[in-house]
């Protein structure tokens, strides 16, 4: 079914770039940036979890989730944006453009999905352990991507059926859900506020409070342990991951919300003459960057990822130059044996008889000299 009556009328004006070359050459090169940087940090977070799948908790099962979704994102869709920007207009006409809108649309409420579950679960192992421990069984976790993927791709899907509609976005480089579907019909208005209400303010909301309640419950237990000149590295460790996941989710929010307001904006405004399309480039690439940084914030604050990424890159050098593999690292890195020990008797030396027939331990009058070979 056609996507809505205006697509066989649509005409090239529509998918051509409203910038200037000199921006369309800046808006390509920042997607393509993107694209690149997202690739090699995803893809580095996706090869490490695999290696140590085996360890994998449950917030970590979410994070490989999201770190597919921003990987798939960049893959899939981003380089169509990024071509078009360099012909100064949009390629495909309104197939591609459906494709891109879809699948991104699809990706983005994934994305906002996982760190809304990753936020509420979070703040249940915090505040209610118990119900926690439920929640973050393996299981119940792979069941709760299906349930994200399932969800995201069927309220996606509803434009292809003529509930709402895909369109290039105000400056031509870009395809996303019509929001001036608000003024189209009462089924497109209806669609319009509910894709902003339920899938976007609403999770905006969760992730927020959520996020913010777990931030003052860790802050004020480590306070309350520091008073009483307590040191806990557990909790000093759960401190860290909290955190970790505190900017992943505030990140998140701060790269959309930029162009969530824009878009709201825009559903109000029946003239697009009130909304410039540089208006829009700016919160949209913006909101690009949310796929970039999630990788460093991992690497940063999780030290088994920086222990795993170390050794990674040597077994990549090492293969690479063909040297010996990574065990002559860690035999390097080993302290060096000492080449006398400290004994406070001679009967302490004889329970390491290696050491004490290899003359290397101090005791009484010196070094014991070798007299005999161990049997």
């Amino acid at each position: 079914m056609p996507l809505n009556s205006s697509d066989g009328n649509r005409t090239n004006s529509a998918f051509s770039s409203k910038l200037s070359s000199e921006a369309d050459l800046c808006v390509g090169l920042a997607i393509l940036s993107v694209v690149l940087l997202s690739v090699v940090g995803n893809g580095l977070v996706l090869v490490i979890c695999y290696r140590k799948r085996k360890k994998m908790s449950g917030s970590e099962l979410l994070c490989i989730n999201l770190a597919v979704v921003d990987f798939l994102c960049c893959v899939c869709f981003y380089p169509f944006s990024t071509v078009s920007s360099f012909h100064h207009m949009w390629l495909g006409g309104n197939v591609t453009c459906v494709y891109y809108g879809l699948g991104c649309y699809i990706f983005g409420l994934c994305g906002m999905f996982t760190i809304t579950a990753i936020s509420i679960i979070r703040y249940l192992k915090t505040c209610y352990s118990l119900a926690h421990s439920f929640w973050l069984k393996a299981a119940n976790i792979r069941l709760l991507c299906c349930i994200i993927w399932l969800v995201s791709a069927v309220w996606s899907s509803f434009p292809l059926f003529g509930w709402g509609e895909y369109v290039p976005e105000p400056y031509g480089l870009s395809c996303t859900v019509a929001w001036r579907g608000y003024h189209t019909s009462t089924k497109d208005a209806i669609y319009v506020i509910c894709s902003f209400v339920c899938f976007t303010l609403v999770p905006a909301l969760l992730i927020v409070v959520s996020q913010c309640s777990i931030l003052y419950k860790v802050s004020r237990f480590s306070y309350e342990l520091s008073t009483k000149g307590i040191r806990n590295n557990l909790r000093h460790a759960e401190k860290r991951i909290s955190m970790m996941f505190f900017c992943i989710s505030f990140g998140f929010v701060i790269a959309w919300a930029p162009y969530a307001v824009v878009s709201f904006l825009f559903i109000f405004h029946k003239e697009p003459r009130y909304m410039s399309p540089e208006g829009f480039v700016l919160p949209a690439l913006f909101a690009k960057s949310s796929h970039i940084y999630n990788p460093f914030i991992y690497f940063y604050f999780n030290k088994t990822f920086q222990q795993e990424l170390r050794r990674l890159l040597l077994a990549s050098y090492h293969k690479l130059t063909g040297t010996e593999s990574g065990s002559t690292f860690l035999r390097a890195s080993r302290p060096p044996i000492p080449s006398t020990f400290s004994c406070r008797s001679e009967a302490a030396c004889k329970g390491n008889p290696k050491r004490c027939t290899a003359g290397k331990c101090l005791h009484a009058g010196g070094p014991r000299q070798r007299t005999s070979t161990p049997s």
